[in-house]
């Protein structure tokens, strides 16, 4: 019988209560800048490729958010890994997914009928549900999540 490789964790040399809020919030910008990217272009990509909005809005999400989570569990919040924790993180991910997604199809519906270019509807609707869905995050993440052991 084999068995799969277990990934290597390495050790965390910091302490999330450690870090204070200013730098924590700096961090989550940066890695929520980065998460962005991911989860707009391949919104982008896999619209262009002619899946639908909601489609292409829900792929795009799991893969923004999965790098979101993996870049702030180590260097935002400085946390080792806990089921109990990653089971938070699931169940924040599903709300934030719905308020997200669903924030993005009323927005694309709503700005599509307008006179704008196709473009300019997937940036508008995606930013704001981003933002909403970032602010919702950082909140329960910093005030919750990471304090779970």
């Amino acid at each position: 019988m084999s068995h799969l490789p277990q990934p290597v964790e390495l050790p965390v040399t910091e302490r999330a209560s450690a870090l204070p809020l200013r730098t924590q919030l700096v961090r989550f910008v940066l890695t929520g800048g980065l998460s962005a990217l991911v989860d707009f272009g391949l919104l982008v990509l896999l619209m262009h490729l002619g899946l639908g909005h909601t489609a292409a809005k829900s792929l795009s999400f799991i893969a923004g958010t999965t790098t979101a989570y993996l870049i702030n569990r180590r260097w935002t919040f400085v946390a080792e890994p806990s089921r109990r924790r990653f089971a938070a993180v699931v169940v924040l991910y599903a709300v934030t997914f719905a308020l997200q997604v669903g924030l993005f199809s009323v927005l694309f519906d709503l700005l599509s009928a307008q006179d704008l270019s196709l473009r300019v509807v997937q940036l508008v609707g995606f930013v704001v549900a981003q933002g909403i869905a970032t602010t919702v995050n950082f909140v329960v993440q910093r005030g919750l999540i990471f304090k779970i052991a």
